[in-house]
């Protein structure tokens, strides 16, 4: 039995009806897909590194301790291995189609949250992988992680034996409740440790206690409501996708040029894109407020490998106003290495430490009641949600096929019709695009214009 972190369960209180927090993505693979039992055999001899995967979760009673994790007593992966096929003849605009249909349906809170589906029938000779995995369970770079547990690094790669599973007898209602309060004192414990640190080393305490002040400052600073615009507003239950990509050694070769990191690339060239769209719809580039959240991983090099979140974010306003691409490029450098300097990735990741401190009633239902006001009147703190993750620079192989590329996918809240997941593996930085079906239907001139932007700052 494990509790979920104050993040972690925060990303089950923001789910509803309308926001599905599971991130995904497709890999798809040259020849014939396997069977769905080749799959499972598959997953399963793999499982005794996910853990995860076979547990499910529990509420403490009355909410006096956040979520824990047990494990499901009837687990069963015949459950989470599915198949589905596209009509003939298996294009893009099919796929597109299948993906804003999956990832509109949510997961089943009663079991273990993730889902894997065989993918037939794509063009060009190739099948796929749609994975589901909620947010609570893991982010972006746990969920790579995961990915490559799960795959092989060599067409030869032997599937290991399974190793024998038993679940833990499930606790009781007695020892959740114990186990939240052992919890606590833990969570307590731990603050008392960083404060007796800052009495040791009085100087070192003052100059963080000032960073974090200042980084603090920029953070409630960038939380202001942002004009209104037709990107930002209520959502529905349910989702488009479209995807695009580009050469990751042309983006370093136009980072190099002009002294940006592959980061001030792809969102110099997403600001493009929002331009784009802004200027279709009738919305003034000029006067309109596109502030993205953009997730910083904070996990450290030493982790325990525990797949959870462990993320701050920036706050960076897009320079949707600037219209020539190098000049919009150097803007998001310079706005960026501004964001890295502010200090407030870490004021983030101190309130979030905090959060594991307070009242899991009260923040759950905090949460739940801000969720359900926003069906109404969403936030307009944040325009979009924009998340970049390295993945392999080799090739991965599923039972002897080897992956030719893996499709991002990014959940969307209130207020945030649009989000862009990147993802790089073997060469290639592939962009998903998450938008509200009601109101972001016309995604597909976002991703074209992060191709044009892309060949522009190439010149």
């Amino acid at each position: 039995m494990e509790r979920l972190s104050a993040l972690d369960a925060e990303f089950l209180h923001l789910e509803d009806s309308n926001a599905h927090m599971h991130i995904a993505g497709i890999c798809t693979f040259e020849g014939s897909a396997p069977t769905t039992e080749e799959l499972e055999e598959l997953i399963v001899s793999k499982l005794h590194l996910l853990p995860r995967y076979r547990q499910r979760i529990r509420t403490v009673p009355l909410e006096l301790g956040r979520p824990v994790w047990v494990d499901d007593p009837h687990f069963n992966p015949s459950y989470h291995v599915r198949h589905t096929a596209l009509p003939a003849p298996g294009d893009d605009t099919a796929l597109r189609r299948l993906m804003g249909r999956l990832m509109s349906q949510p997961l089943d809170r009663a079991r273990p949250l993730w889902e894997a589906w065989i993918t037939e029938g794509l063009e060009g000779d190739r099948w796929g992988i749609i994975f589901k995995v909620h947010h609570c369970m893991v982010d972006g770079v746990a969920g790579v992680g995961l990915l490559e547990m799960m795959l092989d690094i060599s067409a030869e790669g032997e599937l290991p034996e399974p190793q024998p599973w038993s679940p833990e007898p499930e606790p009781s209602s007695v020892a959740l409740v114990t186990d939240a309060w052992k919890g606590a004192l833990g969570d307590g414990a731990k603050l008392a440790s960083h404060t007796f640190g800052m009495v040791t080393d009085p100087a070192g305490a003052l100059r963080r206690a000032g960073e974090l002040g200042s980084g603090l400052l920029r953070l409630t600073q960038r939380l202001g409501n942002t004009p209104s615009s037709s990107i930002e507003g209520t959502i529905g239950p349910h989702r488009v996708w479209c995807h695009t990509a580009a050469d990751l050694a042309d983006v370093k070769r136009i980072g190099k040029a002009h002294g940006a990191t592959v980061n001030d690339v792809v969102l110099a060239a997403i600001t493009s894109g929002f331009r784009d769209l802004l200027l279709s719809r009738g919305d003034d580039p000029d006067t309109t407020v596109v502030r993205s959240l953009v997730p910083v991983s904070v996990r450290k090099p030493d982790a325990d490998g525990i797949p959870d979140n462990r993320v701050s974010a920036l706050l960076l306003e897009l320079p949707v106003a600037v219209s020539d691409p190098l000049e919009r490029l150097s803007e998001v450098q310079a706005a960026m290495a501004d964001l890295k300097g502010s200090h407030m990735a870490e004021a983030g990741e101190v309130v979030t430490d905090i959060g594991n401190l307070a009242p899991p009633a009260l923040l759950g239902a905090a949460t739940r009641l801000g969720m359900r006001a926003q069906h109404f009147v969403s936030q307009r703190s944040i325009s979009t949600v924009t998340t970049n993750v390295p993945g392999p620079q080799f090739p991965l192989y599923c039972l002897g096929r080897e992956m030719l590329e893996y499709l991002p996918f990014v959940p969307i809240t209130p207020g945030v019709r649009i989000g862009t997941a990147i993802l790089s593996y073997n060469g290639v930085l592939a962009f998903g695009i998450t938008g509200d079906w009601d109101t972001a239907k016309d995604i597909d001139l976002l991703a074209a214009g992060i191709d044009t932007a892309m060949e522009a700052m190439r010149g």
